[in-house]
Formats: structure tokens, sequence, C-alpha cells
């Protein structure tokens, strides 16, 4: 009986760690590329919890639909154009394959110059595609209340630099949101969690555009 039983217990070792070895634990997929997502506060998920701003949420749908894409956060509050475009190299160590180019809010509320601005991405711009990066630009709005040739003149800085650089442009980044009290902060600037939700969900068709692009360049 003992050595029938130790035979068991040998079969049944032999058996287990050959389903191991046949059985391997599902693994994630592999992620195809990086996004980062630069820019100001509004990218940055100030207020927020980190995984309710809109680059985690936007990494969290893009998986959830197939897009195994790596989306990194390189917001920064209170940035400004000026700001961003003298950290394009910083961004580029972080090879990114594409850049969600998201800034000038903060430089319409302080009365820079629409000219400055304009100026500023278009140069961030330049630099990015010099390296091969595909530039998402999201387009931004100004208050009514700095006048209609600011806000013309400021809001024509988006289209403009699309246009000149052959972008894919989101018209209006905040569009949905700005102006609802609901999914803003008290502040009436900063979205809420809900607020991201419809920026992620406004974002995703131009992010994966921009995706299925780079793809078709990687085919030979």
């Amino acid at each position: 009986m003992k050595l029938k039983n130790l035979l068991a217990a040998v079969i049944s070792l032999a058996l287990g760690q050959l389903c191991f070895f046949l059985v391997e634990p599902a693994q994630a997929a592999p992620f195809e590329g990086t996004i980062v997502a630069a820019g100001d506060s509004l990218t940055a998920g100030y207020g927020v919890p980190e995984r309710d701003a809109y680059p985690a949420q936007l990494e969290r749908k893009l998986i959830q639909y197939g897009y195994h894409w790596k989306v990194v956060n390189a917001g920064i509050s209170g940035e400004t154009s000026s700001g961003l475009l003298s950290r394009v190299d910083w961004i580029l160590k972080l090879k990114p394959d594409i850049v969600i180019l998201e800034t000038g809010a903060n430089d319409g509320m302080r009365g820079v110059d629409p000219k400055v601005t304009g100026a500023n991405i278009d140069k961030a711009v330049t630099r990015l595609q010099a390296k091969g990066v595909t530039v998402v630009l999201a387009g931004m709005r100004m208050f009514a209340n700095l006048g209609p040739t600011f806000t013309k003149e400021f809001a024509a800085n988006y289209t403009t630099v699309a246009k000149k650089h052959h972008l894919i442009l989101i018209p209006f980044f905040l569009e949905g949101v700005a102006g609802v009290p609901a999914l803003n902060q008290q502040d009436g600037i900063h979205p809420v969690a809900s607020g991201y939700q419809i920026i992620t969900n406004r974002v995703y068709p131009y992010v994966t555009k921009a995706i299925d692009l780079k793809r078709k360049k990687r085919i030979p």
C-alpha cells in the first residue's frame, strides 16, 4: 500500500509540473508605442487624482478597444506656451511616437500677445516633427471678455499651425465641458473627473487616427 501511495504521489507531482509548463499564465499585450500628453493643468489634471486626468483615462480607453499604447502625462500646471517650448527636448527624451499638444490657455488668461503664442506653438511643432513625432494639436479658445480681436487671433493660431504642418487638429479641447458648472471644479476652469471623461471621448478619435497613420508608416 505504501508503494502504491508513493507511486501515486510521484505521478501526481509529475502531471502537475507538466501542466505548469503547458499552461502559461496570460500576459498583457506589449505596448505598440508611446503617446505623450504635453500641456498645462488641463493635461496634468489639476484638482483630480492622476487616474482621473484625461491621459490616464485615454490610456485605459485605448487598451479597452485594442490599442495597446502607453500614454504619458507630461502636463505642468501653470505652464505657458513658452514654458512648453523650453522643454521640447525633455519631451523628446520620453521617446514619443505621438504627442498631444495642449497649450496656450495660460497665455490667453495672462494677456500674452496671440502672435507670441502662435509662434511658440509653431516652433514646438517644428522641433517635434523634425524628430519624426506625429503631433495632435488641441485647439483652445479664450474668454469673450478679452475682446473679439484677441479671442479671434488666439483661436486662429491653432488652425493656422495645423494647416501649415498638416496636423491632426482637435477643434476645441474643452468642447462640451467649458462653461458647464457640473463638469468643472469651483474655479470654473478645471474639469472634474466626469468632465475629463468627456474630454477623453472627444480626444480619442483624433488619437486613434494618429495611431492608424503611424501604423501605416511602419508597414514596409
